[in-house]
């Protein structure tokens, strides 16, 4: 049976919403929906200290952004979004239409229509997610989105040029430095100066994903994302300096990140706090990487790889390293996680910069019942019937008799209808 070497904070305490984070959010839905643009104003400069004459980037300001960044910036976003475009479009190339003949007469399909109006939030708080832009955008025109609307807060009350560029780069149509909750209703609900959309998407703190729950319904989302995770799972031919360092790469997201470690080495169990200990003397962010681990770091001892996949399969982390002699036994036997990265040579920090896969990806369990964002998801899977007159008749038959089963006596009419039109 696992050992717990180190436990995190209650799992139970962790997924708990503050009261005070849903009571905000309300509050600023309302406001918003109730006075538009002079609410978004007000909360932009109370918040971000911004209140531009236009929210929206006019086409020459995106371009004198974009001049800002030095050319070895520029080639290192490009190459994430050349890398994320083309596993998107292999994604796509996946999900193809279908029609068959059922039976004889009878021709069912669906056709993958991608959604019209899609809402991208690029977070700028501690650190400007760049990346997010090109997962979240990037991704949203391979799949064929017609219209996207990106939002970002700006840094230190301006645009940063980085993200613009980012997000201009990888196709947005519309961008507007704009940031936290009052974003996400402007975008979700509409307001003077901004169209509504049909779906939001991206990553965000507390007060963003909380709002991303509440206009659910109104508007799709990708997912409710938490705090970002990390499971490394190693053996004895692993050793503590990649684990330290690859454990708090994610700690260092924000105080509240889990990271653990499951493994079946003792040494490594045993040995792991001394190297993080290390690490913290030197890491630029060990204030906040140290208090994620001290808070919500794990050391988990398991008996056997079988049972260190059950462990992980428990945890369901968003994302989950795999330093062991055999990375595919973990691939092949593994059912829950976001994004898995095989053996040294990868790393979570790739997949959240620039290998090609998409970083927003499920936390807190939700990767029991859904992978993270991709091509697939700005999509709708709708179907579509056709049938003869003959294939009507039996179809209509067998109808009949479920909905007289039912007591639908106005379905039963429908069927009966074409019996009678069609039948000999």
């Amino acid at each position: 049976m696992a050992t717990y070497i180190k436990r995190g904070i209650d799992v139970d305490t962790k997924q708990t919403i503050d009261a005070g984070v849903r009571k905000t959010v309300e509050d600023i839905i309302t406001d918003v929906r109730t006075r538009g643009e002079v609410a978004v104003r007000e909360l932009s400069q109370k918040f971000d200290n911004y209140n531009p004459e236009s929210f929206r980037l006019s086409q020459g300001q995106i371009d004198d952004l974009i001049s800002q960044v030095p050319d070895d910036e520029i080639a290192a976003i490009q190459f994430t979004l050349d890398q994320v475009r083309n596993f998107a479009t292999h994604q796509r190339a996946a999900l193809v239409d279908i029609e068959v003949e059922t039976l004889p007469g009878v021709i069912l399909g669906h056709k993958n229509i991608p959604i019209n109006n899609v809402g991208a939030y690029i977070p700028g708080g501690r650190y400007p997610m760049l990346a997010s832009g090109i997962m979240s955008i990037a991704t949203a025109k391979v799949a064929g989105v017609k219209r996207v609307v990106a939002c970002t807060p700006p840094k230190d009350g301006l645009p940063y040029p980085a993200t613009v560029a980012t997000m201009a780069m990888s196709g947005a149509d519309e961008i507007y430095v704009l940031g936290g909750v009052q974003a996400m209703v402007s975008m979700a609900l509409g307001t003077e100066f901004m169209d509504s959309v049909d779906m939001l998407v991206g990553p965000g703190n507390a007060f963003v994903a909380e709002a991303k729950r509440q206009l659910f319904g109104t508007v799709g989302i990708d997912l409710l994302a938490g705090p970002t995770e990390v499971l490394v799972i190693a053996d004895e031919s692993s050793d503590l300096e990649i684990i330290a360092t690859d454990l708090l790469g994610q700690a260092e997201h924000g105080p509240n990140s889990p990271a653990v470690l499951l493994t079946t080495s003792a040494e490594l169990a045993n040995g792991i706090q001394g190297e993080i200990d290390r690490q913290l003397e030197t890491l630029a962010t060990a204030e906040v990487a140290g208090q994620a681990w001290a808070e919500y770091g794990q050391i988990i001892l398991a008996e056997s790889d079988a049972e260190m996949v059950e462990v992980a399969d428990e945890i369901a982390s968003e994302h989950v390293e795999i330093l062991t002699k055999d990375p595919d036994y973990f691939l092949e036997h593994m059912t829950n996680y976001g994004s898995l990265f095989l053996g040294p040579e990868t790393n979570v920090s790739y997949g959240d910069k620039a290998i090609g896969t998409n970083h927003i990806l499920p936390t807190t369990k939700a990767a029991r019942y859904t992978g993270g964002l991709w091509v697939g998801k700005y999509l709708k899977t709708v179907t579509y019937q056709k049938a003869t007159k003959s294939a009507s008749v039996l179809v209509g038959q067998n109808c009949a008799k479920i909905c007289e089963m039912e007591g639908f006596a106005g379905h039963r009419e429908q069927a009966l209808l074409r019996i009678r039109r069609y039948g000999d």
